[in-house]
């Protein structure tokens, strides 16, 4: 299993604009200096016009706090690897992009909470795959050059939903999807002639946790010649109108016996309730503040290196955050930068 911090930044995070110039120009600019025969006498002055000329204003965006995981085994599309979302970010097309992959290459997405920043990317998660209609090789048979909404509005027996296997997978917990649908419901419903649009249209939903029976249900992606056991796993976020709003984070227990916890947005630095999760752990994914005036929602920076037991510390990598964390050498496993990727169960860890 890889994980990718496709996002380390806080919701509010942006980024900033830089002065360049492109390779080409930069490049042609070189040669057309080197093979003046007046090269020794152009001047500084004449060299910074003509940059200054060519010059545009590159934007570096910030990403919000998401993960990609890949598992060895099949995607939608009958390849290796299949690819999960954790969260979606405020939008997760441009995070995407950086990696050279589009909503086309994810198999599944998995969701936590519905605060904006980690739902935000779902309507184009949605709406892409829908409307491709090359998203899987089962959804190229099942229509058969007929355009979706067609094959909809006219054989009524797939109203509302189009097989699973023509769809992104939604892994969630029952008390985040209801208002995650309220979230969605006005972006997605927008299927001319199709009546009773939902998100089981768009998503083939796998509801995970506790079910009405009692049971606690997991999901298991293979992964090589192993596989993993993601189970949500509830934290208290926020309180939302005199209400709990929790975030549903994840534990992904390999058939090895390592474990990765992924808590997602927390409030504390360890929940009452996580602990045995926090200790039984090999690595956790520590969400992180570093605005010098706390929100009181998520763990502060002071507070990880404060507070935080130490054995606790040495398995976290922290992301999440609006400046990068100064954090005293060897005290956590690691500061994530976007893009920093792991894979488990690492040998020289473990076994």
């Amino acid at each position: 299993m890889k994980v990718t911090a496709i996002g380390v930044n806080s919701a509010f995070a942006t980024g900033e604009y830089a002065d360049g110039i492109r390779v080409e120009q930069a490049k042609e600019l070189f040669l057309q200096i080197a093979s003046s025969e007046e090269f020794k006498n152009i001047s500084e002055e004449v060299i910074n016009n003509k940059l200054k000329k060519l010059t545009q204003r590159f934007y570096t965006p910030r990403w919000q706090s998401n993960f990609l995981i890949e598992f060895d085994m099949p995607g939608k599309r009958m390849k290796k690897p299949y690819r999960l979302l954790v969260d979606a970010g405020g939008d997760v097309r441009h995070a995407l992009k950086k990696m050279n992959l589009t909503s086309s290459d994810i198999d599944g997405v998995y969701i936590s909470h519905p605060h904006n920043d980690h739902i935000g990317g779902m309507e184009y998660l949605a709406l892409t795959t829908f409307f491709n209609p090359f998203y899987t090789l089962a959804k190229q048979k099942w229509l058969k050059n007929q355009f979706i909404a067609d094959k909809l509005f006219l054989e009524q027996d797939w109203w509302p939903v189009p097989p699973s296997n023509t769809k992104l997978d939604l892994f969630i917990h029952q008390k985040v999807l209801k208002p995650l649908k309220r979230a969605l419901g006005p972006g997605l419903d927008t299927l001319q002639g199709v009546p009773d649009v939902t998100l089981d249209t768009y998503f083939n939903v796998n509801i995970l946790g506790k079910q009405e029976n009692g049971h606690t249900k997991s999901h298991t992606f293979q992964d090589g010649e192993g596989h993993w056991k993601l189970t949500p796993i509830f934290a208290m976020h926020v309180i939302s109108s005199c209400e709990e709003m929790p975030s549903y984070g994840l534990s992904l227990q390999h058939s090895s016996g390592y474990n990765v916890l992924m808590p997602t947005d927390i409030q504390s630095i360890m929940p009452t309730q996580l602990e045995s999760h926090y200790r039984r752990a090999h690595r956790i994914y520590m969400d992180c503040e570093t605005s010098p005036f706390p929100s009181g929602v998520h763990p502060h920076v002071t507070d990880l290196i404060g507070k935080l037991d130490y054995d606790i510390q040495k398995k976290c990598l922290l992301y999440h955050y609006d400046e990068y964390p100064q954090v005293p050498s060897d005290m956590f496993y690691g500061i994530l930068n976007t893009w920093d990727s792991h894979t488990y169960p690492s040998e020289e860890e473990f076994f």
